[in-house]
């Protein structure tokens, strides 16, 4: 049997029906809180029997940092997909998200090597990967530099793949995939949705920086290529394509018939503005919208290789203007 956590987030949920497509028994947790319910409605991107193919799933309620109600959801557990986690770049939030991304994803490994589980796949990010001199192309082997600016997400990321790295060293077959911005639609409305969402209101101002993407597809594609082929203890960067903010928001702005952004955003400005809302949450315990780290982000030239995994699997990714199109007609939808 397969678990999957994470199955109401962004991966989970669209890994939950491609394995049910195929007739695969799969047990996915989730928080007590959490909406199981908001999952059918990815379900329904691809089916209209929507609720067969969600009652086919067994629920557990476990969070990954329970370890008796983990314990009992990897009871008959063959291979586990590992996409539970927190984004958050606020450094007021870096004791929860080690929490869940780190001290949850050492669970999972020690639980997985306690329950002899064939495989693990672990979804990590390109924030774990070191950065390029000149802007070449970074790949699996840039490492971690502790010495750089790097945000609390990214912080707990790396911490958590080294986990599962400690778990190969025990005895646990593993891969990693390391995806860019993920595009899809969200049973939470999360992650890229935002992104998605400056496209489908228009914006005038784009900040400098460039990203690398990559369609949700693909990245569950991958990582059930990778857990059925003989590959492990590796990992593989998952970008479709490395892409300027302007573009990405221009091309959304055509597919939503709004406005594509014409001007530049003053990295100064930015950081000013970053600055009244840090003072905003300390003054009046507002949420942090613009933090320090996601200005750097914006203005920071990240370009990846995911040479790799296509010449591996011999894979393919989705070309962007087919995933933006895709996506962005599934939120028209939403909206009627």
């Amino acid at each position: 049997m397969i678990l999957v956590t994470g199955g109401t987030g962004l991966v989970g949920s669209h890994l939950l029906y491609f394995l049910l497509k195929e007739n695969t028994t799969v047990r996915a947790i989730h928080r007590k809180n959490s909406d199981m319910q908001a999952v059918k409605k990815v379900f329904a991107l691809y089916t209209s029997e929507v609720d067969s193919l969600f009652n086919k799933i067994e629920w557990v309620a476990a969070d990954i940092i329970d370890i008796p109600a983990l314990t009992e959801a990897f009871k008959n557990i063959t291979t586990v997909y590992h996409c539970a986690a927190i984004i958050n770049f606020e450094t007021s939030k870096y004791s929860l998200l080690k929490k869940i991304n780190e001290e949850g994803t050492a669970n999972i490994v020690n639980i997985c090597l306690s329950n002899h589980v064939e495989k693990l796949c672990y979804v990590s990010s390109v924030a774990t990967l070191g950065s390029n001199l000149n802007n070449r192309l970074v790949n699996e082997e840039n490492p971690w530099n502790p010495d750089e600016k790097n945000n609390v997400y990214a912080i707990t990321k790396y911490a958590a793949e080294m986990q599962v790295w400690r778990g190969t060293q025990e005895g646990l077959n593993a891969v990693i995939v390391n995806p860019g911005v993920i595009l899809g639609v969200s049973p939470d409305d999360g992650g890229s949705s935002r992104i998605i969402s400056l496209g489908k209101r228009g914006v005038s101002y784009y900040p400098s920086g460039t990203m690398g993407i990559v369609d949700v597809k693909d990245v569950v594609k991958a990582m059930k290529a990778l857990m059925e082929s003989e590959i492990v203890n590796q990992q593989f960067i998952l970008v479709g394509e490395n892409i300027p903010y302007k573009e990405l928001l221009s091309k959304l702005a055509i597919l939503f018939g709004t406005k594509p952004p014409t001007k530049k955003l003053s990295k100064r400005l930015m950081l000013f503005l970053s600055g009244m809302d840090w003072l905003s949450n300390k003054l009046f315990n507002t949420d942090r919208s613009i933090p320090k780290s996601m200005v750097r982000a914006m203005f920071k030239t990240s370009n990846y290789d995911s040479s790799k995994i296509k010449n591996t699997l011999n894979f393919e990714f989705t070309p962007t203007e087919e995933t933006l199109k895709r996506v962005a007609e599934a939120y028209k939808k939403s909206l009627n």
